[in-house]
């Protein structure tokens, strides 16, 4: 089957041309929104957290750093559960076999806001490296990008596309783990419930619901196969590159959870 990606006419070319405004507008405005949270976490912090100041600068980038990368999780979170859940977007009652090919503006437009926050954070990833994560965060990003970009382009696929992006519901609860730690709180109660939280939303929104994305890819696999080829072997090799990840880091944050609810125990 064809893409999206060839089209004739007046009016197509003027529905190209907005849909790349759309694109270009919402990637800038990621990108903007991870500097102004940024330098908000940067003013914000010293004033509401007495260990701020007394850490080094690496350190405070890592913090605010951390910040911004919170605020787009909890917004693609709530945006994917909104066109997934709540919205008629991928309802097959509505769309039927066509929810494969189901695009909007607003869909386009939260994909793009993570795209800027994906350029935003690579590029410090790169800038500052190692010191914000290894080549396993750059595989990470990359992997996501190749993806967003294939769906937003072609507009397929997108209903997979947000199911994976709703597994970023997991980063607030890494990045409180790195502030309790960072802050001095790594033997208090709320890094060991946060612990607990972690490992229980992990679960769900990394290993379930990759295992539901599966599931059902193989109930639907006829429209599946309407993607155009790279989009369609992408969807076949990118989500169980990303599972197997997720399955190590749930092994890590599973021990570490042993850990500490050990460490606990023997203190009471």
């Amino acid at each position: 089957m064809t893409t999206n990606f060839a089209f004739t006419g007046d009016d197509d070319a003027a529905s190209v041309s907005s849909k790349q405004l759309v694109l270009l507008a919402s990637i800038c405005s990621g990108i903007l929104m991870c500097k102004l949270v940024y330098d908000f976490a940067a003013y914000i912090s010293p004033l509401r957290f007495n260990a701020y100041p007394k850490l080094d600068s690496k350190v405070r980038m890592e913090w605010n750093n951390r910040g911004f990368s919170t605020f787009h999780a909890v917004f693609v979170s709530v945006a994917s559960i909104y066109l997934l859940v709540i919205s008629d977007q991928f309802d097959e009652n509505v769309h039927g076999d066509s929810v494969v090919n189901s695009t909007t503006s607003l869909s386009e437009a939260v994909m793009g806001i993570s795209l800027g926050y994906f350029i935003a954070d690579l590029t410090m990833i790169f800038w500052h490296f190692p010191t914000l994560g290894g080549i396993e965060y750059v595989f990470h990003h990359c992997l996501s990008m190749f993806s967003i970009i294939l769906s937003v382009t072609s507009g397929q696929a997108q209903f997979y596309i947000f199911i994976v992006l709703l597994s970023e519901a997991t980063t607030p609860f890494v990045n409180l783990r790195w502030y309790l730690d960072t802050s001095g709180q790594k033997c208090s109660k709320a890094y060991t419930l946060n612990g607990i939280a972690l490992f229980l939303g992990w679960l769900v929104a990394r290993i379930l619901l990759f295992i539901y994305y599966f599931v059902h890819m193989y109930f639907h696999f006829h429209q599946v196969k309407q993607v155009f080829p790279l989009g369609f072997y992408s969807l076949l090799t990118v989500a169980p590159v990303l599972s197997v990840m997720n399955l190590l880091w749930f092994w890590k944050i599973t021990k570490g959870l042993i850990k500490t609810i050990s460490k606990a125990r023997h203190r009471e």
